[in-house]
């Protein structure tokens, strides 16, 4: 138990943005997630049309739909030009 509490005392603070700079590891971690999210997406809307109770479906939409935002966010994030900000902390390591 008193392991349990010292985990969680440990614990990192949340990023409220992401990192200007995507390094390698970043990169195929997001690759995953999006990878993730969208075969997510996918089932909630395969599984939602095999259903026929209605309150069913609307709980599986609004998951896929959610998987559908995940996505979007993390797409919007790749967006930026990594080459650049990459440049930006080469320069201020020299």
């Amino acid at each position: 138990m008193q392991q349990n509490q010292m985990q969680g005392q440990q614990q990192q603070p949340v990023m409220q943005q992401p990192p200007q700079v995507i390094t390698t590891k970043d990169h195929l971690y997001l690759k995953d997630q999006l990878s993730w999210e969208l075969i997510a997406m996918k089932k909630c809307r395969h599984f939602a049309g095999e259903c026929s109770d209605q309150e069913i479906v609307q709980a599986i939409d609004q998951a896929g739909q959610m998987h559908l935002r995940h996505y979007e966010m993390l797409l919007n994030h790749l967006q930026n030009n990594n080459m650049v900000e990459m440049q930006k902390v080469q320069q201020l390591q020299q």
